[in-house]
């Protein structure tokens, strides 16, 4: 099969996998925290540096990545364990088309569900200085990324949610706040920095430029597409 039928035929298996009515309910909801906190926050006038603490408490720090979590680890996951995998396993076609279909499903989910609140949060702190334009590129970059590195997960370990909460809340929510060295290896601290680069409101750990908060993610992005594909192409199904 070519490989860009197989994408396709991916691509429309797991987005159907993935479109649950209940699902999307519930992580919109998630998502809205964020707006209606900020809504509240302009309400009361709050200056740029609150309003970027919020964006990057809420926005990047909760709903993107545990929306990504639920899109990405169940994009081949929920697949592998309701036992359908088996169907595009056996078609004649390369393994990395269906995990970058499965990735462009999750982020075709993700990115309306968390970007419009959290942009929208940007908004209406009405704070300007530079962040929506932030928030915007942050987003769009935290999205692919966290899909990516969870769409891997989904590949390689079962429980996935459990490995992924365990990734945001305590990698990411506390380990890596244990110096500039271990941050590196956290999501966070680049979309972070692309917000403090684009507001130049200070956060900790939050020190690199655009280009770099950019470019670092999307190559991570990159490598554990490629790393899923491999997986998937070296194990069994079943």
């Amino acid at each position: 099969m070519p490989a860009l039928a197989a994408l396709l035929l991916s691509y429309r298996v797991v987005l159907r996998q993935l479109t649950s009515v209940a699902r999307i309910i519930a992580l919109t909801l998630l998502a809205l925290v964020s707006t209606v906190a900020a809504f509240a926050l302009g309400r009361a006038d709050a200056d740029l540096e609150a309003a970027v603490r919020l964006i990057s408490a809420l926005g990047f720090a909760v709903v993107i990545p545990v929306v990504s979590l639920v899109f990405g680890g169940a994009a081949i996951g929920d697949l592998r364990d309701d036992k359908t995998l088996v169907y595009l396993w056996l078609r004649p076609m390369d393994r990395w088309p269906i995990v970058v279909g499965a990735f462009l499903a999750a982020v075709t989910l993700t990115a309306p569900i968390t970007l419009i609140p959290v942009v929208l949060a940007a908004v209406l702190t009405g704070a300007g200085g530079g962040i929506v334009p932030g928030t915007i590129i942050a987003g769009i970059v935290a999205v692919v990324a966290y899909c990516a590195v969870f769409t891997l997960l989904g590949v390689w370990l079962r429980k996935v949610i459990v490995w992924g909460l365990a990734y945001i809340l305590i990698w990411e929510g506390f380990i890596a706040l244990g110096g500039a060295g271990v941050a590196r290896f956290a999501i966070r601290k680049y979309t972070r920095s692309i917000l403090v680069d684009r507001t130049r409101v200070d956060l900790d750990l939050a020190d690199f430029s655009t280009p770099v908060g950019i470019i670092v993610p999307l190559v991570v992005a990159v490598v554990a597409l490629a790393v899923a594909s491999w997986r998937l192409s070296n194990q069994d199904i079943d």
